[in-house]
């Protein structure tokens, strides 16, 4: 079966008609909260779509400590090899939908939603509104973790369906009307008033700053797309939406923003994913902006 998704979003009543129809779908649970990493999956095993599988963001969707690592920053990706593998040992097969969900807007499915992408394999998309969306849609539940795979998968490497920007490669294109860097960070962190997290404060010279929360509705899904087009328009302000080149502290929040855009009809981004946690602690040091009153 290979089926790709006309847009990147599918909401909860639409994937439980397909679940319900029978239809083959790989549905994988990304819950994972920053502040404590063992908390997204006790959240998955208190409640998950039924038969869906738990990745987490650490051990599944970054490089593993002694793995060869794609960029630097603190969720450093890992090889397109690597990655392939580990949709093979959930029992990914060539071409098979893929649904993706979590419970922290999007942040770390879409991490896997872009991951796969960059290994080829089309058919993905993220669950809009996430769990809370599912549980309001009185979706069934299952508690406790699912089987193993029964089967090894057989997906692929293909032709990456996004794009990956390296440090280098930003650092050569800064300042440079051809690039414009978008900082999914929250604005106190953007400005350089707190850094909880990395070494410096601030953000990379000249990026516009769109806290990844801002393309969500009080429900917590994504907002229309006409709505995401004007709100993105007034922030690029000219700026060629060809041009942008979306970044956050580490590879993650950025994709939400990544997202959206894609939503509004304004293309599919780069992502710089090293973000701040990589061009922070750069050697030399690379030149930080901050916005401090």
């Amino acid at each position: 079966m290979n089926t790709d998704f006309p847009t990147p979003l599918i909401d909860a009543t639409t994937l439980r008609a397909w679940m319900a129809s029978g239809r083959p779908v790989c549905i994988v649970d990304c819950s994972f909260e920053l502040t404590d990493p063992h908390a997204g999956r006790a959240q998955y095993r208190s409640g998950h779509i039924p038969g869906a599988r738990y990745a987490h963001l650490d051990h599944d969707l970054s490089a593993r400590p002694g793995e060869t690592a794609v960029n630097g920053g603190r969720h450093p990706l890992p090889t397109r090899e690597a990655m392939i593998e580990r949709l093979r040992a959930w029992g990914v097969r060539q071409g098979e939908p893929v649904v993706v969900y979590d419970r922290q807007g999007g942040i770390v499915c879409g991490r896997l939603w872009w991951l796969l992408r960059w290994c080829g394999h089309a058919p993905v998309t993220v669950l809009d509104g996430g769990w809370r969306a599912w549980l309001a849609a009185e979706g069934p539940v299952a508690a406790g973790d699912e089987p193993h795979a029964p089967s090894v998968g057989d997906a692929t490497l293909g032709e990456a369906g996004v794009t990956l920007r390296t440090l280098p490669e930003v650092v050569r294109d800064l300042g440079r009307p051809t690039q414009t860097l978008v900082d999914a960070r929250a604005s106190a962190r953007f400005r350089g008033e707190t850094e909880p997290l990395d070494p410096v404060a601030g953000h990379i010279p000249g990026a516009l700053n769109r806290p990844f929360t801002d393309n969500f509705g009080p429900d917590g899904r994504f907002k229309d797309a006409a709505t995401l087009r004007r709100e993105w328009d007034a922030l690029l302000a000219g700026h060629d939406p060809a041009t942008v080149v979306h970044y956050c502290g580490s590879g993650v929040s950025a994709i939400p923003n990544l997202l959206a855009l894609h939503v509004a009809g304004l293309g599919l981004a780069p992502l710089y994913a090293g973000g701040w946690s990589e061009w922070s602690r750069a050697e030399p040091g690379l030149p930080c902006a901050r916005h401090v009153p």
